[in-house]
């Protein structure tokens, strides 16, 4: 199972660094990221592996959530559920 993490915010030293430690904490698998910085304007999508979660994925959300809460960012996690969903029938 995978999922999507999105991050927007002001740009600041660290971000990628404790988005993907708050993954790993949990045995969550960075797959691939992509980042952009537009201005002083920091964007970033991650594809994340879940299988090997030690936590049930309704915590990483809340979790993904504070943290950005705590650093002044936005930060979306998504089950692939939801994007498989918008393309069936």
């Amino acid at each position: 199972m995978r999922a999507v993490i999105t991050v927007v915010g002001k740009d600041a030293v660290g971000i990628l660094a404790k988005v993907s430690g708050r993954c790993s904490d949990h045995r969550v698998n960075v797959i691939e990221v992509t980042q952009s910085i537009i201005q002083d304007m920091f964007a970033m999508i991650m594809m994340v592996d879940i299988s090997a979660s030690t936590i049930p994925f309704t915590e990483l959300v809340d979790e993904m959530t504070a943290l950005g809460e705590e650093n002044g960012l936005v930060i979306h996690c998504m089950h692939e559920d939801i994007f498989n969903a918008m393309h069936t029938i």
